[in-house]
């Protein structure tokens, strides 16, 4: 991977020496004091910067607006949307617990619309996922902190809901598995580790890589970013300020549900944590539907690995094909625990093997191979 470094600024940072890697897209990954991988970050000469919009800005592959904030306070140094204050909540520590409560659910009121706002892109990014899957290749998060972890959330929902493999959907997080449980902030620091994650895990041409920083900054996503480009991966970035024409340029999609300031500034487990477990519900769902995992809106790839699944399953059977209790237990037995083998194996008088040979050849689209579910919606 060729490197070099340069002065400039991106939107939303400081004036520094930044390390541009150059291949299939050239991208800022951070500051960095010598040429080479990033060792450290550190201040440099300022030069002229980049504007960042102040209203919206526009480019080819949509429009992202600030929300509006009312109020005066002392602004804070920074130009990230996601590190200004809040007016609404100023007074925050002079609330009474219900006031509390009122203020931070008025905020989340806002989410939904903001996430909203990005749905042709998150439509995209479902393509996106879909083409990488049939494709045999796979969905990695890349994430520091609670970005990563929200990341590392939804890849670990995805085989006990969908019955996927767990290679197919993934997570990276800075620090690694201890990230999870314990913060490890200053992971989030070095593009060369999250280079070095993508090299470890082979991404290639097959994969799509979605990198997740409500900030737009962390050097650890833009450097595993740069580096699932230079190997030929399709990208996205989901962030919560507005995006850098540059990254509008570099990557496949770009997801900006701005969010607006959070109740504690800086806090982006808040207002911004839930637009990204929106948004992730959203992309890997319908990657799902679209692949062939749910049947009408029943889950009918899941792994009854637990009571609680095996009961689903169970009245999953009941419901399309219309027998009891027992001989939906019977069936689920049978089919080794595959809601989706045992409705072929009823419906169409097969083995497991042979139910599992017709489900292959359909591509594991259950409506080719038993019909479409039909029911009377005043039912």
């Amino acid at each position: 991977m060729k490197v070099s470094a340069y002065r400039g600024e991106i939107c939303g940072e400081r004036s520094g020496v930044f390390e541009k890697i150059h291949g299939a897209s050239g991208v800022w990954i951070g500051r960095a004091q010598s040429v080479g991988r990033a060792k450290s970050l550190v201040p440099g000469e300022k030069k002229p910067r980049l504007a960042c919009p102040s209203e919206s800005i526009a480019a080819t592959r949509g429009e992202f607006r600030i929300p509006h904030t009312e109020g005066r306070i002392a602004p804070m140094l920074d130009d990230r949307l996601t590190e200004q204050r809040n007016p609404r909540s100023s007074a925050i520590d002079e609330l009474s617990p219900l006031e509390l409560v009122d203020l931070i659910n008025g905020e989340d009121r806002t989410v939904a619309e903001a996430v909203r706002s990005q749905r042709l892109a998150i439509a995209r990014a479902i393509e996106l996922v879909v083409d990488a899957l049939r494709s045999g290749g796979r969905l990695i998060y890349v994430g520091a902190g609670s970005s990563g972890r929200l990341g590392v959330l939804d890849a670990a929902e995805m085989p006990p809901t969908f019955g996927t493999d767990p290679e197919m959907v993934q997570g990276i997080i800075a620090g690694g598995r201890e990230a999870l449980v314990r913060s490890q902030e200053g992971a989030e620091d070095h593009p060369e580790d999250g280079a070095a994650e993508i090299d470890r895990m082979a991404i290639g041409p097959k994969d799509f890589v979605m990198g997740i920083a409500t900030s737009g900054t962390t050097p650890f996503v833009h450097g595993a970013l740069a580096c699932a480009r230079e190997r030929g991966a399709h990208t996205g970035f989901l962030i919560c300020t507005p995006p850098a024409p540059e990254l509008l340029e570099t990557h496949d999609v770009v997801i900006a549900p701005l969010v607006g300031p959070e109740v504690v500034t800086g806090s982006t487990r808040m207002k911004a944590g839930t637009a990204t477990k929106m948004v992730l519900n959203t992309i890997t769902t319908g990657a799902m539907v679209m692949t062939g995992r749910v049947f009408g809106n029943l889950m009918v790839d899941l792994q009854a690995g637990c009571e609680k699944l095996q009961d689903r399953g169970e009245r999953i059977l009941m419901t399309i094909l219309d027998v009891d209790r027992s001989r939906a237990s019977e069936l689920l037995e049978a089919a080794g625990g595959g809601v989706k083998t045992a409705l072929v194996m009823e419906r169409r008088g097969a083995g497991v093997a042979e139910a599992e040979r017709l489900l292959e050849e359909a591509g594991g689209a259950l409506a080719r191979v038993i019909g479409g579910l039909v029911e009377d919606p005043h039912t």
